[in-house]
């Protein structure tokens, strides 16, 4: 019987939650953009994305209660990968001269765990995830 550490099913739960997100994202973005222009499409299902990502992460990976202040504050995490993946990005392409196809996949490796830690920071604060 294999047995996985509290700290491994943080982790299992987070990668989980991160590829629902990706597929329930998409899927809104492909359904949107037959109602929508394509930016409001993308817009909306972005959004959405992130509500997704604030309800998965607090109530299945963190198990903190959910709260309005974590909802208008849990953007921040997105915000923060946003900028750490775009100036990585610039890096490895443009001073490491990583190939623009291949850069954006390395860039995805960095920031699952850069974005697993700010969500645990702005969820559960300094409180440790046992």
């Amino acid at each position: 019987m294999i047995t996985i550490s509290s700290k491994m099913q943080y982790w299992l739960r987070f990668l989980v939650g991160g590829l629902l997100n990706t597929g329930l994202t998409y899927g809104l973005y492909f359904l949107l953009q037959k109602l929508f222009f394509y930016q409001i499409a993308y817009a909306l299902a972005y959004a959405s994305g992130i509500v997704f990502s604030y309800w998965f992460n607090a109530s299945i990976v963190f198990k903190t209660p959910l709260s309005w202040k974590g909802l208008f504050t849990y953007p921040v995490v997105y915000v923060v990968q946003y900028g750490a993946s775009a100036l990585l990005l610039g890096v490895l392409i443009e001073r490491l001269r990583i190939p623009a196809h291949l850069a954006p996949l390395l860039v995805l490796v960095v920031m699952i765990p850069l974005t697993f830690f700010l969500s645990r920071w702005v969820l559960r604060g300094r409180k440790p995830a046992v």
